[in-house]
């Protein structure tokens, strides 16, 4: 795989990043793909380890080897064949993904892994530039049609997998664009649009049907959901036009944060702020929350913080604090202990570089302070972990300005009502109950219903919904045919 003593020869080469003071004038992807001959050295260096882990560590089980193999040759036309045999959407992958594939690389054990995820990029950006990639419509038509509801990676996977098999595909999203949170939660600088916009063309051409600002359900969503529906369709009505429903609609309630001062004006949910800000860019109406001049404070250290911090510098803001309930983690795991797996580690994105982001650890957020119903500030109090246990500093209160504060500690489950307005039975996190493995996997406990993604196993990367979306769609060609031919 590669070159036999590349790893040895050649030190990985990073995607180069735009300058920090021009990216923040705008909101287009600021990560520059590598050369044809920087990902050549790169897949150089992939050992013929014998186990190739980054197969396991990749959710969706890419052929890792293989590819970085083909573009060390020059392979190119090969490397996006092998690659679209395991993944729909590279292009989606290669930008927004933290790549366990990397944390599991035999290389990453005592030097620097293998730019697998970089790699991944210069392949699919190829593949779109020199038109490689066509509609792959099926030769039979079943006559079988299947509703999904959520257009996100998990319900796009699942239907591209469907149409191929030649079952007539309807794709239902209550958002006027399709997307779910690929389109709407995931800033431009990360991954832009047009991306989406190219796999749709494709698609359509395949035969997949897609209908927006449609919402599927009986009652309203809950607070913190966004909602830009239009028309509303019963779940009794889809089961009634359709064979199969597979429900794929994310995992969208935000968990909430019920201290005293909450209702103040300025403390958002995060996609409150991110959601209007992709619409903006998308050409919609300008974002009714802004963050220019503001003190920030984002309450959550996980992407979708970071997101919020990368939005708030190009807004123009004052100053910016993250806030994370955990204790810091060391900046270096102990890699002989945790390889292959995903280590815990402080982790610096390319937002919080983008300035002098003061990053909190090991810290609660006691009450907004406001001054006629507007927020001005909050108070915290540091806290101690001991043995898992938390418990709060005495003495250690203290109070940080702020005019705006985004919460995004993450999300708790899918729409209650969604699954209720189905009759689908729930785990005890709230998500949809459905098995991943055996006979009847990705089923429901209601005939014809399905379920796949966030909506099913909770909060959890796009590479993961990729996987059960393809999982899934290959149990429905099994219910709907009795045989399947659909990779797993």
């Amino acid at each position: 795989m590669g070159k036999p003593t590349g790893f040895k020869e050649f030190e990985r080469r990073p995607e180069p990043y735009v300058p920090v003071g021009e990216r923040l004038k705008h909101y287009k992807e600021f990560v520059l793909a590598l050369s044809d001959e920087d990902a050549a050295v790169q897949g150089a260096r992939c050992m013929d380890c014998g186990i190739p882990f980054c197969n396991n560590g990749c959710p969706v089980n890419n052929i890792i080897p293989d590819w970085n193999d083909l573009v060390y040759r020059g392979e190119w036309r090969q490397a996006i064949e092998v690659l679209h045999s395991t993944n729909n959407f590279p292009e989606f992958t290669s930008r927004i993904c933290p790549a366990p594939c990397e944390a599991a690389c035999t290389l990453n054990i005592n030097d620097d892994a293998v730019g697998i995820k970089s790699i991944e990029r210069a392949i699919i950006d190829k593949a779109w530039s020199e038109g490689w990639i066509k509609p792959e419509v099926a030769a039979v038509k079943t006559g079988k049609k299947i509703a999904i509801v959520g257009s996100g990676p998990a319900g796009l996977a699942a239907a591209q997998q469907l149409a191929r098999a030649g079952h007539a595909v309807v794709v239902f999203e209550k958002n006027d664009r399709i997307g779910g949170l690929l389109r709407y939660g995931i800033p431009d600088f990360k991954m832009e649009k047009s991306l989406i916009d190219m796999r749709m063309e494709q698609m359509a051409a395949e035969g997949v049907e897609f209908r927006a600002g449609i919402y599927i359900g009986n009652t309203d969503v809950p607070r913190g959901v966004k909602n830009y529906a239009r028309e509303r369709i019963s779940p009794e009505q889809l089961i009634k036009d359709f064979d199969a429903v597979i429900l794929a609609a994310g995992s969208e309630v935000p968990r909430d944060l019920p201290v005293p001062g909450r209702q103040l004006e300025g403390v958002h949910f995060a996609l409150e702020f991110l959601i209007p800000q992709n619409k903006e860019v998308a050409g919609d109406e300008p974002n009714t929350i802004s963050a220019k001049g503001c003190n920030v404070i984002v309450i959550g250290g996980g992407d979708t913080g970071s997101d919020c911090v990368g939005t708030s510098y190009r807004h123009g803001a004052r100053s910016v604090t993250q806030f994370e309930l955990m204790p810091q983690p060391p900046e270096e795991e102990d890699k002989p202990l945790v390889w292959p797996y995903w280590p815990i580690k402080l982790r610096t994105s390319s937002s919080h570089r983008e300035g002098d982001t003061k990053r909190e650890f090991a810290i609660a957020t006691k009450e907004f302070v406001g001054e006629n119903g507007k927020l001005k500030a909050l108070t915290t109090v540091r806290l101690e972990w001991v043995n898992g246990k938390m418990s709060e500093v005495p003495g250690s209160e203290e109070t940080y300005p702020a005019e705006r504060v985004f919460l995004a500690m993450g999300f708790t489950n899918p729409a209650a009502s969604l699954l209720e307005a189905f009759s689908v039975e729930k785990d005890p996190r709230g998500n949809a109950k459905a098995t991943t493995d055996g006979e009847g996997c990705y089923s429901t406990n209601q005939p014809k219903v399905f379920a796949a993604g966030d909506v099913r196993r909770g909060q959890s990367l796009v590479v993961w919904a990729i996987r059960e979306g393809r999982q899934c769609a290959r149990e429905v060609d099994q219910f709907l045919m009795g045989s399947t031919v659909l990779p797993r």
